[in-house]
């Protein structure tokens, strides 16, 4: 069975929390008959990328080595969103859209699908309205659209803030057909409350 590439976007000073609880759960039982998604990093060339934590990650593929095999997009915010290179990535995207695959995007990176035109007509968040139009500029027209909500699913397009993480986890997951709604939302739970608060509320 061939494994379908979930990508990671990740550019020069990556938050690498913020796909610290996707990514695993989409690489759990991968390959197996209800789960064969896996893992794939991806960035601008294929020079080792840095974390804002000070990790080194060797990207599975750069932007020009990439074809359109893949089943999903993930944006992780970080520091280099707003800069002109990340423009680079818009082809990424725009490929995403037509193969009408998952898309998500995280704290600033929902800045730079905004920056871009492209949250203009759906549902979304931010990490702050006036922030995100401040950015934007011009080619944001989509504050009618803006929820002020941890994380925002709209169709097959996801925005999260960046202390969004687990929410953000939870509506991929989801969309991506990988957890249901309550076996999601248990998973949020178990985190988000910890472990012995967890397990109070499920005797």
């Amino acid at each position: 069975m061939n494994e379908k590439k979930i990508l990671f976007v990740i550019l020069e000073e990556y938050a690498d929390w913020e796909g610290a609880y996707l990514a695993p759960e989409i690489m759990r039982n991968s390959g197996e008959e209800l789960n064969d998604y896996c893992v794939k990093t991806v960035s601008i060339s294929k020079e080792p990328v840095h974390s804002i934590g000070g990790f080194t990650v060797l990207p599975d593929y750069d932007i020009d080595s990439l074809n359109d095999d893949f089943y999903g997009l993930i944006l992780i915010g970080g520091n280099s969103w707003r800069k002109e290179s990340s423009k680079k990535i818009i082809p990424l995207v725009n490929k995403a859209l037509e193969k009408n695959v998952v898309l998500g995007a995280i704290c600033d990176a929902t800045v730079f699908l905004g920056m871009n035109g492209f949250l203009n007509e759906i549902e979304h968040t931010s990490n702050q309205l006036e922030e995100l139009q401040r950015a934007a500029g011009k080619n944001y027209t989509g504050e009618r659209k803006y929820i002020n909500q941890q994380a925002v699913r709209s169709g097959n397009i996801i925005t999260a803030n960046g202390t969004a993480t687990l929410e953000f986890a939870k509506e991929v997951l989801i969309t991506l057909g990988i957890r249901t709604e309550d076996e999601a939302d248990s998973l949020y739970q178990f985190h988000k409350l910890g472990y012995y608060e967890y397990i109070k509320n499920i005797k």
